[in-house]
């Protein structure tokens, strides 16, 4: 076999310089890469498409008003008023309650309580008809405001629309309101009215209460 010469230790090199360290490669430590990468790009939110999108809710409207208490009143009001037509005399009275309750047959030509009664007008029952049809249309648009939780008013409306309807059916079919409720003391009289009469003013009384006293402490919800 022929001589090969000893390979060089790395402490023999005299290439070095003094105080200079001599790496093993295996040992070398490889370079750290410094360059910063690229930024990724931004993602962009997808837009909405419109089945993504949420309805908004419309503001709830009232159910209405309780009809079935409009008709029972149409009903009441008509059925009274017939049977004190058979019962009663145009201009007489019936005592019911001595010094407090009367029933009479009178003939009311004007608007509730006998309001416009005394107008000297022809064809006046026109001018009461369509002061009673303004009356309807002001209870439909109002009808259709109120919340579902306003019962108060609800049942105030139905009162007066069925009130209202009861004394259109007289005026559109007669001319003019029977009234046969006669309430005194004394020599004291008030007017005359009918069931229809005390339907609106009770459902009044109920819309205005509603208005004044409970809508104040329900717009506050705890």
């Amino acid at each position: 076999m022929p001589w090969e010469p000893p390979l060089a230790h790395p402490a023999d090199d005299t290439s070095l310089e003094p105080g200079e360290l001599v790496v093993d490669p295996a040992e070398a430590t490889p370079p750290v890469d410094t360059t910063t990468p690229p930024a990724e790009p931004l993602l962009q939110p997808e837009p909405l498409t419109p089945a993504d999108t949420v309805p908004v809710a419309a503001p709830a409207r009232g159910p209405g008003l309780y009809w079935s208490l409009v008709a029972v009143l149409i009903v009441v009001d008509q059925i009274t008023k017939a049977l004190l037509r058979a019962a009663v005399p145009l201009y007489d009275t019936r005592p019911i309650i001595n010094g407090l309750l009367d029933f009479v047959h009178v003939r009311n030509e004007g608007v509730a309580f006998g309001l416009l009664n005394s107008l000297d007008l022809q064809n006046k029952w026109v001018l009461t008809t369509a002061l009673a049809s303004a009356a309807l249309a002001g209870i439909a648009y109002y009808a259709r405001h109120i919340r579902p939780d306003e019962k108060l008013a609800r049942i105030g409306l139905s009162m007066i629309l069925g009130g209202a309807i009861g004394n259109l059916i007289d005026r559109v079919y007669a001319g003019y309101v029977l009234d046969f409720i006669d309430v005194y003391w004394g020599d004291w009289h008030f007017w005359a009215f009918n069931v229809a009469d005390a339907s609106i003013s009770i459902g009044a009384v109920l819309v205005f209460v509603d208005l004044l006293l409970v809508k104040p402490h329900a717009s506050n919800p705890v």
